[in-house]
């Protein structure tokens, strides 16, 4: 489903963000992406869903090239951002349709989606609030079910537990294994090693702009936990 071949993105002043960088999310994994602020992960999640332009490799999202073929990428892609921007001067259930309407979703099917999901992390009762009168973790609550809109295929997420207190984390959790187990995709940035370990069926770790583990979950951990490897990876002594 997101194939990164050998991507590379250097800023301006010549830094180098990510570094000759290659994985490959297929159907049903719940793949989680490690690492210290400023390894490299925001950047690549850029660059997946087409925020990004890289100068090396190529990023093909089912097949298709998010350089050559970009609408055809994000209409099947959710991307949730680590700091979600919502227009705050509409309801929350306005700015749901927005995003419906831009995805072309019927009125059925998203009364149906934001009924299911506002439930289930409990803002059915705030979506006719404005957006400006809500809590963090509300504005990120409605980022979440505004991913789920249009029914994607991939879900892009970084960081998408800041902000959401247990109940709704629980929820969150729930919810993307439900949504792998039906053979989509999640490829989520975290800094919670605990919910990587327990939820993703693979973890790559990124340090310093390349990839420095990758497999399964089993894999990546061996006999450790996946934070005892992850300090031992990323130490700089």
């Amino acid at each position: 489903m997101i194939v990164i071949k050998n991507i590379t993105k250097t800023y301006t002043g010549g830094k180098v963000a990510v570094r000759n960088l290659s994985l490959t999310v297929e159907k049903g994994d719940l793949f989680g992406f490690i690492g210290q602020n400023g390894a490299g992960k925001t950047t690549t999640i850029k660059a997946a869903v087409g925020l990004l332009p890289f100068e090396a490799g190529e990023i093909l999202i089912d097949g298709h090239s998010i350089r050559r073929d970009p609408i055809a990428c994000k209409k099947i892609i959710a991307y949730l951002p680590d700091n979600p921007d919502l227009y705050e001067a509409l309801s929350g259930i306005q700015y749901l349709n927005f995003i419906a309407d831009i995805f072309r979703v019927s009125k059925a099917d998203r009364t149906e989606r934001i009924g299911k999901y506002a439930e289930r992390l409990e803002l059915s009762t705030d979506l006719n609030s404005p957006i400006s009168s809500y809590s963090h973790g509300m504005k990120q609550k409605l980022a979440i079910i505004s991913a789920f809109v249009h029914d994607p295929q991939i879900l892009i997420l970084d960081e998408p537990f800041v902000g959401l207190d247990p109940k709704a984390a629980f929820a969150l959790k729930t919810i993307m294994k439900e949504f792998c187990e039906q053979g989509k995709s999640i490829f989520f940035s975290t800094h919670v090693l605990e919910v990587a370990e327990k939820i993703c069926n693979k973890i790559a770790i990124i340090k310093n702009g390349e990839l420095i583990a990758c497999g399964t979950t089993d894999e990546v951990r061996g006999k450790q936990s996946l934070e005892e490897v992850f300090l031992e990876l990323t130490d700089d002594e």
